[in-house]
């Protein structure tokens, strides 16, 4: 049977609660656990696929087709662990999942309520997550302790515990220890109140991680320990790291955090291996030469809403021992003053997006780096848009486009696949891992290394099939397709420093400690287009 280890937070969101699961799922994985991660969030959608990017940030595609919460992204960037459809749950999908059994008559005409019932599905949503190979499972609440919405699972966590036994369950409230600058003094009410709302509950937690500006003294640490009923080694300090998010799990290895969790588990445990991570490291803080990456999307405005590719662009970034500058890009932008502003850039990745706003800027970026031969990688909508380019510019097609976004063009070089269905926005979508192979000789095949690959994907359209032949024609490679050769998954260009776009998601699988080809040849590229 696994450990639970359960995360909440108080005081503020935002805290880095996904960063802590992650990072306490990295130190346990070091010592030789077998881990897995799990966000339950507490608003009503069933996922996170139709909500929009400024309110949500970007949706995580796990290999098996769920569309979920970017804090996934940052427990597989941090343990390597395969997430599922399992490892996120809505109060969405749970009240989904009731009320389809209530229909059926699951209940025998009982009383539907949140408790039992509700809370009965969240703690087997919990226990959904151990595949039966797993030590340990690391359950992230979303929201904040005192919210409404978050209630359910709270008091479900109260219940998981009693059931699976308390030392088989730990608790660890992430929280706020704010500084005040002008009176010189670190706080520790307003975590005081944010247990206490806890304790209400029947909560108690078993660790503190405490956020803070500023190193937090005994003095503070022990009044913490007092007044929150926890003991004092088990109140952990997390102030902001200088250089990469990917040092937080070391700071927490200096204050024994995996330990404390082993010992009350009472699990045995070899040394922490992270050298690797310790590499990974050192090439974000040594490294000088620095390169610009514009991003040139349509939700420049929030950086969550590219998250993993942010973090791609890091992960390469530090293999080539270069600084990234990354220069969020407002394709409307370029639509009203040119792809010019882009002149001054080592880079330009096109990311994915839905919708027609932004496309003829995104259209113009790619025109700007073939023609300048600047370094250029495009994503699902990057790709899309590429090709429209391509056959626009190159193949005479002038009005080539897709027909998601001009419905009457006379030449959609992209568009839907056969029986799709617009009608259902949440199931029309080729969604997670899917096969491709790779043409010998080409830049895709020399990248990968290997004949065949597996890519997450998250899209409705596709390259056009009528229109390949003119494509090739006038030198655009189709360099990796469907097994049965059906849907283009990648195209490149001959003749440029670094020409390659994807259908599908290659952020979603690049990991600090393994860069993602494609990543890692268009900062190779950028860098030393950035020397010319």
């Amino acid at each position: 049977m696994p450990k639970y280890i359960f995360v909440t937070g108080g005081v503020v969101s935002s805290l880095g609660k996904g960063i802590t699961a992650a990072s306490i799922g990295l130190l346990l994985k070091s010592r030789g656990l077998t881990v897995t991660h799990q966000k339950l969030d507490p608003y009503l959608n069933v996922d996170p696929g139709t909500m929009s990017p400024y309110q949500h940030g970007e949706v995580y595609v796990t290999d098996d087709g769920a569309e979920t919460d970017l804090d996934l992204g940052h427990y597989e960037r941090f343990t390597g662990v395969r997430t599922t459809k399992n490892c996120n749950y809505t109060t969405g999908k749970i009240y989904d999942t009731i009320l389809k059994k209530e229909r059926r008559g699951d209940y025998l005409g009982a009383t539907v309520q949140v408790v039992p019932h509700v809370t009965g599905e969240i703690c087997s949503a919990i226990r959904s997550a151990d595949d039966g190979e797993v030590d340990v499972v690391i359950s992230e609440v979303g929201g904040t302790v005192g919210d409404i919405e978050s209630l359910p699972f709270l008091e479900a966590l109260r219940q998981f515990r009693q059931q699976e036994g308390r030392k088989n369950v730990y608790f660890i409230h992430v929280t706020l220890v704010p500084y005040l600058a002008k009176a010189g003094e670190v706080k520790t009410k307003p975590t005081q109140h944010s247990v206490g709302r806890l304790r209400e509950i029947g909560i108690i937690p078993d660790m503190l991680v405490c956020r803070s500006e500023i190193s937090l003294d005994d003095d503070v640490k022990n009044k913490l320990a007092l007044f929150c009923n926890v003991d004092r080694e088990s109140v952990v300090e997390s102030i902001d790291v200088d250089h990469t998010i990917y040092q937080v799990p070391m700071h927490y290895a200096e204050q024994n955090v995996d330990t404390l969790v082993l010992d009350y588990f009472g699990l045995n445990a070899g040394p922490r291996h992270l050298d690797d991570w310790r590499n990974y490291i050192d090439g974000v803080i040594s490294a000088t030469q620095v390169i610009n990456i514009a991003v040139v999307g349509k939700y420049s405005e929030l950086m969550d809403a590219y998250k993993s590719i942010h973090e791609s662009l890091d992960h390469a970034g530090a293999k080539h021992t270069v600084k990234v500058k990354l220069h969020s890009v407002n394709a409307e932008a370029i639509e009203t003053e040119g792809a010019e502003i882009l002149e001054k850039m080592d880079g330009i990745l096109v990311p994915g997006g839905f919708g027609k706003r932004g496309t003829e800027g995104k259209i113009s970026a790619i025109k700007y780096a073939r023609e300048q031969k600047i370094p250029f990688l495009g994503i699902c909508l990057g790709m899309q848009m590429a090709v429209v380019e391509f056959a626009r510019n190159a193949a005479g097609l002038t009005d080539a486009n897709s027909s998601e976004l001009h419905e009457t063009t006379t030449n959609p070089v992209i568009d839907l696949m056969i029986g799709q269905d617009l009608n259902n926005l949440g199931g029309t979508m080729r969604l997670g891992a899917y096969p491709c192979k790779l043409k010998p000789g080409s830049l895709a095949h020399s990248l990968y290394g290997q004949d065949n690959i597996s890519e997450r994907h998250r899209h409705r359209y596709e390259v056009n099939n009528e229109y390949r032949k003119a494509l090739e024609a006038k030198g655009m490679i189709l360099s990796g397709l469907s097994p049965d050769e059906n849907l283009v998954e990648i195209v490149e260009l001959r003749d440029h420093p670094y020409f390659i776009a994807c259908q599908f998601h290659p952020e979603y699988k690049s990991r600090p400690v393994a860069v993602h080809p494609l990543f890692d040849g268009f900062i190779e590229a950028a860098k030393a287009y950035s020397v010319e």
